[in-house]
């Protein structure tokens, strides 16, 4: 069988998920540039447009509030003045922002904390360049009807969880909490939203939710949580592939920047923020404004201590959910998986303020 060449893949892996992914090229990419380009670093060749590069694909999803904060106020788009189209690819959860980034469809994505060392664990390119958000933003919940009222009655059941994100790791660390052997139960790997379904219509006994659907199907149909533990939840991180940031250090800095001006906006502006996130992921302002209370953004971007923590104690168990071959691994992976310059670097004032 003759092989595709890799660039080949990747072109059209890009093209693929711009087109399922629903990519939407930046507004305001006529503004006038404002900001200056960074000065040339380490390799880096700047263009005739004064950039290292003339695109960027980067994602937004609604489980990252301030990706939607970047991507609608434009902060990204001002920066760059017309001179490098901006296409956000929207990423329905942190398994398929891992598969997107692996694929080369985007430079810059946003996960769960233990979908980037998982992800860096198996092998794939990435280095996280800023921390969002530290949400507690999963949960176990079960249909408004069922008996179950605790983590201890799951054994035997039935329980929805998406693979390679956090609520995936959340329900792992749940069920070693109460001493329940993984073949005890029976996980059925669905993505975020067909969890909801599926716990919904009756078709499994809980989930392991994401918000903003899991406190959606709580205020609207009555589900209930049964377990909550913040503890679990690994940090939101915002990952580049290593290539991109060899190659353009310059977006990458612009990016981190549009991110920490994103985090002061929604400190200051919370209630334009929930709203921002009702219209992004069609659902009741009320939700929105509930889900924003369970995310913490005022956070230190810069990875690092804190965050390796929490992922010391997840790593374990991905070796023991055979996610990951051995602890060698992710000991590897861990301890090479942030880039902290950008974060340690991040000036907000380097964007335009209008």
């Amino acid at each position: 069988m003759k092989k595709t060449p890799l660039a080949a893949l990747a072109a059209i892996a890009v093209t693929a998920a711009l087109a399922l992914t629903g990519c939407v090229a930046g507004e305001g990419t006529q503004s006038a540039p404002v900001t200056k380009p960074k000065p040339a670093a380490s390799g880096e060749k700047l263009g005739a447009n004064g950039w290292s590069a003339t695109t960027l694909n980067i994602d937004y999803a609604t489980y990252n509030p301030l990706s939607l904060v970047v991507k609608q106020e434009g902060y990204l788009e001002k920066a760059f003045g017309g001179k490098v189209q901006v296409n956000w690819v929207k990423s329905a959860g942190s398994a398929p922002a891992n598969q997107a980034l692996l694929a080369g469809a985007i430079q810059v994505g946003s996960t769960a904390g233990s979908a980037a060392l998982l992800a860096r664990s198996n092998g794939s390119p990435i280095k996280t360049i800023d921390v969002y958000a530290q949400p507690d933003w999963s949960a176990i919940i079960v249909g408004k009807d069922s008996k179950i009222t605790s983590p201890k009655q799951l054994e035997g059941k039935s329980i929805a969880a998406f693979k390679g994100t956090d609520p995936y790791f959340f329900l792992l660390q749940t069920l070693a909490k109460f001493k329940i052997p993984l073949d005890k139960v029976s996980i059925q790997n669905l993505p975020h939203a067909d969890g909801k379904s599926a716990l919904e219509n009756g078709s499994v006994d809980a989930w392991s939710g994401l918000d903003p659907l899991l406190t959606t199907s709580v205020l609207t149909a009555g589900s209930k949580n049964i377990y909550d533990n913040p503890s679990f939840n690994t940090y939101g991180f915002l990952n580049a592939r290593e290539d991109f940031l060899q190659q353009s250090p310059d977006l990458a800095q612009a990016v981190v920047d549009a991110y920490e001006k994103a985090r002061a906006y929604a400190q200051k502006n919370p209630d334009d923020v929930a709203q921002i996130l009702a219209e992004a992921a069609g659902i009741d302002p009320k939700v929105a404004a509930e889900t924003m209370k369970r995310t913490k953004l005022d956070v230190d971007p810069v990875p690092g201590t804190t965050q390796t923590k929490v992922l010391k104690v997840v790593g374990p168990i991905f070796v023991q959910s055979g996610d990951v071959g051995t602890q060698a691994q992710i000991d590897k992976a861990l301890a090479s998986l942030y880039d902290a310059r950008y974060a340690k670097k991040a000036d907000p004032a380097e964007l335009p303020n209008q």
